[in-house]
């Protein structure tokens, strides 16, 4: 999440100074301001950090260039005048827009740091061998700003929470974790099988719908070519000489007319509120009603269900230790899952039911409305014979297997309905261009004439 430093005045003179994290200049500002309020300062300035990229000598040496994070310029050449370079250069980075790292390189960050954690080679060196070693370069001024940030003995969970736009909400929350875990090889492992089976069953599905897709696309557009431009030419020769159309050749036509002469106002249907949608849908708010809802949709929500129950379960299996200390396990748990609608009920229902009325585990989560029977009633053995550690790896395990199973499924599901939908289209084509050629005018002197195309002679 970028970051701002806010600068500002008390009423004695005393300057105040501060950073903050926000999504945006926007957001940065309104915390800025809120602040302000809060302790009594005048805001000055709100300046966010941004890459400046540098040119800089030393004595005779060949001239070097790099890049540094900064608030301002000043900051860049007196940080590296210190360091005893002539600085020739520095500018900020026009475009320091960074798009996410392939799923890839992520996955493969976690798997070779999983490995070497197990090997026992010390994390900060782990770390700065990923630094070298990755080309990707928004996943590795990620890594290097990590960290940084770790040997300066910040809160690991906050230093990968702060990048999980780059490494992902679930890998970020699980990489931040495994430091406090006092387990952090298993908590790297747990989640590298998790990205490796994720990208998997993406790949399979674009690579097995990609092609059905496409073809749907252009079957669209091509059809709307057709109902609007095409087929109108032929039908209205046969209502210029007052043919009657058969009932299908009709309602073509009488839907060709309504789309030429409301294209517009059919465009701004739905271009408008697909606009409004994904905005509100990349809000808080928005997310957690689409993540409430979306357990419904047929086939894939139950897939999404299960899989935040399995993260839950590896992420509750990582880090819980003893009957004593697991609401905050289910505290971090549950930001992990991935499902902030999961979230909201295990916080606001789950725990308050532990804490504030004792309610063991099995009752709060089933009060949660989020947890399948089958969760519930495992959740019950476990407690019941003090195994509840080991009963959430085994639901993990249960759940991985399930969802790898029925996501083969839902692919060939989906595959089954795009060509159903494409047989149909294509079907309602054939026979709505082959009924034109049914059409026989009334008046017997009209079937003797003829329609003469004259043309001319190109210039």
């Amino acid at each position: 999440m970028p970051e701002f430093r806010i600068e500002g005045v008390t009423p004695a003179g005393k300057p105040v100074q501060g950073v903050l994290e926000a999504e945006s200049s926007r957001g940065a500002k309104q915390k800025a301001m809120q602040l302000a309020q809060q302790r009594n300062f005048k805001l000055l300035h709100v300046i966010a950090r941004a890459t400046w990229v540098y040119k800089v000598q030393r004595g005779t040496e060949k001239p070097i260039t790099g890049e540094q994070k900064a608030y301002s310029k000043g900051e860049v050449q007196e940080a590296l005048q210190k360091m005893g370079y002539r600085v020739i250069r520095v500018q900020k980075r026009l475009f320091d827009f960074k798009a996410r790292p392939p799923s890839g390189e992520i996955v493969t960050f976690v798997r070779v740091s999983a490995d070497l954690i197990r090997q026992k080679l010390p994390f900060n060196e782990i770390m700065q061998l990923m630094v070298n070693d990755i080309q990707n370069r928004t996943l590795r001024e990620t890594i290097k700003d990590i960290n940084t940030e770790l040997k300066q003995g910040k809160d690991s969970e906050r230093a990968f929470i702060k990048h999980e736009a780059v490494l992902g909400r679930f890998t970020a929350h699980m990489l931040g974790l495994a430091s406090k875990s006092g387990n952090m090889a298993e908590i790297y492992d747990s989640t590298a099988k998790f990205l490796e089976r994720q990208a998997d069953f993406k790949k399979n599905l674009k690579s097995a719908l990609i092609t059905p897709i496409v073809t749907l696309i252009v079957l669209f557009g091509a059809v709307i070519y057709y109902v609007g431009y095409i087929f109108p030419a032929t039908a209205k020769l046969f209502v210029k000489f007052k043919i009657d159309l058969p009932p299908m050749t009709r309602a073509t036509l009488m839907l060709s007319d309504f789309l030429v002469d409301h294209i517009v106002i059919l465009l701004i249907l739905v271009i408008v509120p697909t606009i409004l949608a994904f905005r509100f849908f990349t809000t808080e708010r928005g997310r957690f009603v689409m993540d409430k809802y979306i357990w419904s949709i047929p086939v894939i929500g139950q897939l999404l269900h299960k899989t935040s129950i399995e993260i839950f379960c590896r992420v509750f299996y990582a880090l819980y230790s003893g009957s004593g200390e697991n609401i905050e396990v289910i505290r971090l748990a549950a930001e992990a899952c991935g499902n902030k609608y999961m979230e909201h009920q295990i916080k606001t229902v789950a725990l308050p039911m532990m804490i504030q009325k004792g309610a063991g585990i099995t009752e709060a989560f089933e009060a949660t409305g989020v947890f399948t029977k089958t969760a519930i009633s495992r959740f019950h053995s476990g407690a019941e014979t003090g195994t509840v550690k080991n009963t959430a790896l085994q639901l993990a395990e249960y759940y991985e297997k399930e969802t790898s199973y029925k996501m083969r499924n839902a692919i060939d599901f989906i595959q089954l309905w795009i060509s159903m939908i494409i047989m149909i289209v294509l079907t309602a084509l054939t026979i709505v261009s082959s009924e034109t050629a049914t059409i026989r005018p009334k008046n017997p002197a009209m079937g003797q004439s003829t329609v003469t195309v004259v043309q001319e002679p190109l210039s």
